[in-house]
């Protein structure tokens, strides 16, 4: 472990993460609210603490190993969720815990969307912005995209790329260099969010709440600036804006910029995951318009139509936008299948959260393997994506990571009920933190202002667990790491 590198990186990053306080103190200023001082105390003590750590070791310049781009990434975004609930602490009124803000932190960075406050309305222009914003920087990943500023700084950024990129195969990069990779994912993220800022625009909303809701969307981060949602509208035209980049946004980034590079839109079809995605949206779209006709929720089918595929791309992509209708109030079995997709998720390389899809593909092909490994004994059975076969440690992290992934679920859940919370909010509120959805079921399906703190420090954890998909954070737990 090399200390010194570690803490020069992390300094850095906190300096540049204060910059990105300076876009909300110019909202407080142009709306002349009071949150300037919360933001401009925030910014000192970021940028202070940035220094404190950067400054001692501003000489040392090593190659980063990977255990360094680990530990880098855990702390960072530990740290990061402890100041960046700052603001949240010092604007007057607020009258928040340290659990309540840094929950409200953590869910904005991971781009989970749950949310403990009750009443948007009454909160200063600067604080919306500022909760909007802390999705869009966790959408792509706060380390990805400033390893296309440090490579400038003379730090390599391999490692934390390793740390950082979701999925089981993280070595593919879309361009030689790493910065150029970076820089062509941030290029795309932000395209995608003008266009959908400009769209909510012209639907409708304001400048303010268009530009804010675009960062969420293209995040698939699900904060609003409304305590309804996009249900505060109640226009079909925003929710269809809202469906297609939400899906965008759910989509393999790789893939996006192969169709920009090759100006082929094919290649979205081409790709098996994305095509995976969209079979399983619209077969949950068509159960669910079947049970709402059915049972009479709603008798008109575009009504119908509208609803459920609105909730089902929005849970299932991890966003966790809310409309008009409340899918926790719905027949049968719509609330636990609705909640359940988001276990599912979006595409690996992503905003989204989930399971993803690419591991659902995986560990179907290796259960139909091994099926037919029990007709055909001899048989030498190989597993593919597309045309490329799979290696083997591939194949066995994806195991790895599902055994993780439901050992942590039930853990948790057991854990949060302990605080005192019913079943069903236990289970629902861990599947929607876990998965990064936001809205559960019971006493968490609308808000967590109702969860005491010590189950808010439980559901941050998970959070953080998701967002660094379980293994760049328990690997740090393991003796055999700290040996090395």
């Amino acid at each position: 472990m090399q200390t010194s590198v570690t803490q020069r990186i992390l300094g850095l990053l906190l300096i540049l993460f204060s910059i990105t306080l300076l876009p909300p103190m110019g909202v407080s200023l142009w709306y002349q609210d009071d949150g300037l001082r919360a933001f401009a105390v925030a910014f000192v003590a970021m940028f202070g603490m940035g220094m404190v750590f950067w400054f001692p070791a501003r000489h040392i310049k090593k190659e980063l190993h990977l255990h360094d781009g680990f530990m880098i990434t855990a702390v960072f975004w530990t740290v990061l969720s402890v100041v960046g609930a700052l603001p949240f602490l010092f604007v007057p009124n607020m009258e928040m815990t340290l659990a309540q803000a840094v929950f409200e932190a953590v869910s904005g960075f991971t781009t989970t969307g749950a949310t403990v406050i009750d009443e948007l309305s009454k909160l200063p222009k600067s604080i919306l912005y500022y909760r909007q914003q802390l999705q869009w920087l966790g959408g792509l990943g706060i380390i990805v995209l400033a390893v296309a500023v440090l490579p400038m700084l003379g730090i390599g950024g391999m490692q934390l790329y390793k740390a950082e990129t979701p999925g089981p195969m993280r070595d593919e990069k879309l361009t030689p260099r790493l910065e150029h990779t970076a820089k062509a994912l941030l290029y795309i993220y932000i395209i995608l969010t003008i266009i959908c800022a400009m769209a909510y625009w012209m639907a409708g909303m304001t400048l303010f709440n268009a530009i804010g809701h675009s960062y969420s969307t293209v995040a698939t981060g699900g904060f609003s600036t409304h305590d309804e949602s996009l249900g505060h509208y109640d226009s079909p035209l925003i929710e269809i804006i809202a469906m297609v980049f939400i899906i965008l946004g759910s989509l393999n980034f790789t893939v996006h910029f192969i169709v920009w590079h090759k100006k082929d839109l094919r290649r979205y079809w081409n790709d098996i995951q994305g095509r995976v995605f969209i079979y399983i949206v619209l077969v949950l779209i068509a159960i669910t318009l079947i049970v709402l006709m059915w049972q009479g929720v709603y008798t008109h089918f575009w009504t119908a139509l509208r609803y459920a595929s609105f909730q089902v791309i929005s849970i299932i992509s991890s966003t966790g936008y809310a409309t008009t209708a409340d899918f926790s109030t719905w027949p049968l079995f719509l609330p636990v299948l609705i909640l359940w997709s988001g276990f599912i998720g979006g595409c690996v390389g992503s905003t989204a959260g989930g399971f993803r899809v690419i591991r659902i593909i995986l560990l179907y092909k290796q259960a139909i393997r091994e099926i037919m490994r029990l007709i055909h004994h001899n048989a030498v059975i190989v597993v593919k994506i597309g045309n490329k076969k799979v290696p083997d440690n591939v194949a066995q992290a994806v195991w790895g990571f599902t055994i993780l992934y439901i050992t942590s679920y039930v853990f948790l859940s057991m854990l949060f009920m302990a605080t005192g919370v019913d079943s069903i909010t236990a289970f629902s509120g861990v599947a929607a933190t876990l998965n990064m959805t936001g809205p559960g079921l019971g006493k968490v399906a609308v808000t967590y202002s109702g969860i005491s703190d010590a189950g808010l420090w439980i559901l941050s954890f998970t959070m953080l667990l998701a967002r660094l998909e379980i293994f760049t954070l328990l690997v740090l737990l393991t003796p055999a790491f700290w040996r090395r």
